[in-house]
């Protein structure tokens, strides 16, 4: 009998994943994750972890627990803040699932003695020249393979997704179905470490910020800002510009954090680059030959959009079809059809 790990979150989804594999006949054991979280935010994990043990318990599987904490605060969260610092917006659900959920506790986990381990993500494996690959899930409006690109083709082969070819009513159907006590728990929403506070309150406790001057493409001073660092390319909120009679939308098109100063347009299109170099590139399996035609995506749940991929000196080159938004910092996620290729990180 296979033994599989199956990382509960104390939700529905990987509640499910867990009853699933337990009813295919593998030895089902269900794992924990204690993560980082900083003393001035009260998070959910002691609820979830309660979580995860009843839905063990209403399984009849074994219960266990990994303190990930301290890996989590170095290749988490320390980088996160460090992005953020320089004026990019990083994506930490990347990092915790190529550090974290497939990293340290893959590797804790087989060397518990799992032959596998499972979670409740919303993707599928495959199989693509030979290797273990990874695709989109059957739900659209589920799919999660965009913060996964970073898992190798050998952990692939290594990692269960049992509810990646279902549908979240279903999911939470089957839930009910095995008894399951967090059947109608609602999702979580955002990262655990933030809590109840805003992203910016989070970051400010470790970012020195202050206030600074927005200005228009033509460098005029047109309003203020809450410190640079705290933005991202595209956004159209948190910020005031001043006698703004129109009442038309703003769009940051350009951070300067040297100077603290962020530049907007009333056109949106202004925050659009014809092409972007990619660094820290990862490819799941064997990597296509360049220059060639991919679809991308530059941020989770965005519409995939075609784009030729190009060898670059530093790295390699996006050249999208039309101009398009690309936050530095953020993802750009690569896809023929429903295989995911990989991806690499924008540059500024």
């Amino acid at each position: 009998m296979s033994k599989v790990f199956v990382g509960l979150s104390g939700g529905v989804d990987s509640g499910t994943s867990a009853a699933l594999l337990k009813e295919q006949g593998y030895g089902v054991t269900g794992v924990f994750i204690k993560i980082w979280q900083p003393e001035f935010i009260e998070c959910t994990w002691r609820e979830d972890r309660l979580d995860a043990m009843r839905v063990c318990a209403a399984l009849s599987i074994p219960f266990r627990e990994v303190d990930l904490s301290k890996e989590y605060k170095q290749q988490v969260i320390d980088t996160m803040i460090a992005d953020y610092r320089h004026g990019i917006t990083p994506n930490p659900d990347v990092l915790c699932n190529e550090h974290i959920k497939f990293g340290s506790f893959l590797e804790w986990s087989l060397a518990a003695g799992a032959d596998m381990i499972a979670t409740g993500h919303y993707a599928r494996t495959g199989v693509r020249d030979g290797c273990s690959t990874l695709m989109r899930a059957a739900d659209p409006a589920k799919d999660q393979s965009y913060f996964l690109y970073r898992i190798t083709a050998d952990d692939l082969s290594k990692v269960m997704f049992p509810i990646g070819a279902m549908r979240k009513p279903d999911v939470r159907e089957l839930a009910r179905h095995y008894g399951l006590p967090v059947s109608d728990k609602p999702d979580s929403q955002g990262l655990c470490f933030v809590g109840d506070v805003s992203m910016r309150d989070f970051l400010r406790r470790f970012i020195t910020v202050e206030s600074g001057n927005v200005c228009d493409v033509n460098g005029t001073v047109i309003g203020m800002h809450d410190g640079a660092a705290l933005y991202t390319i595209g956004q159209r909120h948190g910020f005031t510009v001043i006698d703004n009679n129109s009442g038309a939308s703003h769009f940051i098109v350009a951070i300067d954090t040297s100077t603290n100063t962020l530049t907007v347009s009333a056109q949106r299109t202004d925050a659009a680059r014809r092409s972007v170099l990619l660094r820290d590139m990862h490819w799941i399996g064997v990597p296509p030959l360049l220059p060639c035609r991919l679809q991308v995506q530059t941020r989770y749940h965005e519409t995939p959009i075609l784009a030729e991929l190009s060898a670059h000196e530093t790295g390699v080159t996006c050249r999208f079809d039309e101009p398009h938004i690309a936050s530095p910092g953020q993802s750009l996620v690569l896809y023929d059809g429903d295989s995911c290729l990989g991806g690499g990180v924008i540059e500024n």
